[in-house]
């Protein structure tokens, strides 16, 4: 593991108002959506990054929901391209993607457009609140960017499809569940189809990837936390309630140099099709 490995998935606050002081100012891009909160935009009218611009996790961030696709599965290429030019990104252009909850929903951004050909993509390391917490001036109102010219092509992160995940060998392949505990074991479910888990999977849930402030935890520790979980020779699948946390499990596994397929249905695909077994407890 490198510096440099870390320092292609996070972004500190210096860093980043050196970025907006320079003459390649970053395209910085707001992203604050949490499970149960449909307030993101009116959060950040409230107050945001100065010159950032909201991006809506629902309508750009993901295809329409279904039970066959999951609750947010990966929008349609020219739609993300099209909000991607609608948020001022260009051909060769820096992103830097943040939130209010963990990096979870921006490492959704993060990881849809890296995978998406954008090689230059950051995840602002502990979102907003390490923005203020440096006394850093906010912004309110919404901002009104000027329109990109960036051309997106997909498939330059790993990904695999409900089928590939029913076929794995987790004797081989380790299969990784970035939702809480208790969702996990089965304990509760408050929005899929059915409590569990994906028969094999193992537990890696999204928030032991952060401290108490919301940063994630540093290199040596989530390198010893995977190595833990055996990341550090086998393949790896992550996938979550619908996508979203998973995102930010696989951009902590690539800060340690590991790469992750992403599952985009995840368990609200997978719990919907009652031909799918799950395991519980």
């Amino acid at each position: 593991m490198t510096s440099d490995q870390r320092d292609q998935v996070l972004t500190t606050v210096d860093d980043l108002v050196e970025a907006m002081l320079s003459s390649r100012p970053p395209v910085v891009l707001d992203v604050r959506w949490q499970l149960g909160d449909d307030a993101g935009h009116e959060h950040y009218r409230e107050g945001h990054l100065p010159g950032s611009v909201y991006v809506d996790l629902d309508a750009e961030l993901a295809g329409p929901a279904s039970a066959d696709a999951g609750r947010h599965p990966l929008p349609a290429l020219s739609d993300l391209q099209a909000a991607a030019r609608r948020w001022g990104v260009d051909v060769g252009s820096r992103v830097v993607v943040y939130d209010d909850w963990e990096g979870k929903a921006a490492a959704r951004a993060w990881w849809l457009l890296r995978w998406a050909g954008i090689a230059d993509v950051t995840i602002l390391d502990g979102g907003l609140g390490a923005w203020k917490a440096a006394g850093m001036r906010v912004s309110t109102g919404d901002a009104t960017p000027r329109v990109g010219n960036v051309v997106l092509s997909g498939g330059h992160l790993p990904v695999v499809g409900i089928d590939d995940v029913a076929a794995l060998d987790t004797d081989a392949v380790l299969l990784l569940d970035a939702r809480a505990p208790e969702r996990y074991h089965g304990e509760v479910e408050p929005i899929d189809a059915r409590p569990g888990r994906i028969p094999g999977a193992v537990n890696a849930p999204a928030g032991g990837n952060v401290t108490a402030d919301g940063r994630f935890r540093p290199t040596t520790e989530l390198a010893d936390l995977y190595r833990g979980l055996g990341a550090d020779d086998r393949e790896v699948v992550m996938y979550c309630g619908s996508g979203v946390t998973a995102a930010q499990g696989i951009a902590a596994l690539a800060a340690v140099g590991i790469t992750a397929a992403l599952f985009p249905g995840s368990y609200s695909q997978w719990s919907a099709d009652t031909d799918r077994s799950v395991e519980r407890g």
